[in-house]
């Protein structure tokens, strides 16, 4: 999932990780999350393709949570984070979001976690554009058993955040 074209930009999932880090390094860093455990994310395959990513990890790892401002913390001691989804343009409109969030809740699971936040738009009864979108709707998570626990001091496309929670077993 990363950029197709040479000097390319994009996130490679590190804007919540380590965003001063260039592409090359960018790259380099999620490579070594991808060799060891528990990973950085779940991906989604269509036809053997990569379709869709979601990054989903402890949200220690996420050092831009841990130290944000706007972003409420409720029990951090093993919640996993769900922070983004990218789908292929080639892919949307299959319900691959949802596919990821059922895979990252199954993963997390597996790991070990207790409880998986999200930190999703409310539309409400408006359409999010793409670039807002990438953190996922309410609607998204609460299909998938998460509940809202507080609403978050930013916003996204002008659109407000919340923290969304579903405890594991």
């Amino acid at each position: 999932m990363v950029p197709r074209k040479p000097g390319g930009s994009g996130c490679v999932c590190m804007s919540y990780r380590n965003s001063s880090l260039d592409m090359p390094g960018r790259i380099a860093h999620m490579r070594t999350l991808c060799g060891s455990e528990p990973g950085p994310g779940v991906l989604a395959y269509v036809d053997d393709q990569v379709a869709g990513w979601c990054s989903v990890a402890p949200k220690s790892t996420y050092r831009a949570l841990v130290n944000s401002r706007t972003i409420p913390h409720v029990d951090d001691a093993d919640a996993w984070s769900v922070v983004c989804f990218v789908v292929r343009p080639d892919f949307r409109r299959r319900g691959l979001m949802h596919q990821l969030l059922a895979g990252a809740v199954g993963h997390a699971h597996a790991m070990g976690a207790t409880a998986l936040e999200g930190y999703p738009v409310d539309p409400g009864s408006d359409r999010v554009d793409q670039t807002s979108g990438y953190v996922g709707t309410v609607q998204l998570f609460e299909a998938h058993g998460f509940r809202r626990v507080r609403q978050a001091a930013g916003r996204r496309g002008g659109k407000s955040r919340w923290l969304v929670r579903r405890d594991l077993p």
